[in-house]
């Protein structure tokens, strides 16, 4: 499931920040890899996660890979969340009327 794959990869902070970054601006892999302490193969990798959960799009332009954000797919685990909320907030509600039935 894709909303499975999102918060695994949103459960790295590395993948949080390449994210938070792309989000900012499209940069190529390249120039990611730049902004951290590890290889240009671990930055790869990372950035595979995501495309995986499908928050980034990778390109080819030319010799390099420009990393893009493609939000859809963060829309969906959102909308997720959001159930689960009302969820608890009806559950809340019923246990306030139980609580207030036995005053």
């Amino acid at each position: 499931m894709v909303v499975d794959r999102v918060f695994h990869a949103l459960a790295d902070a590395t993948r949080r920040d390449i994210l938070t970054r792309v989000i900012r601006e499209e940069q190529s892999v390249s120039a990611l890899a730049r902004g951290y302490p590890m290889s240009f193969a671990a930055v790869q990798k990372h950035v595979a996660v995501l495309e995986s959960a499908s928050l980034v799009v990778k390109q080819r332009r030319g010799r390099e890979q420009i990393v893009r954000a493609d939000l859809t797919a963060m829309r969906r685990a959102a909308a997720l969340l959001d159930a689960y909320e009302e969820l608890w907030r009806h559950r809340v509600q019923g246990i306030d009327r139980i609580l207030q039935e036995g005053s």
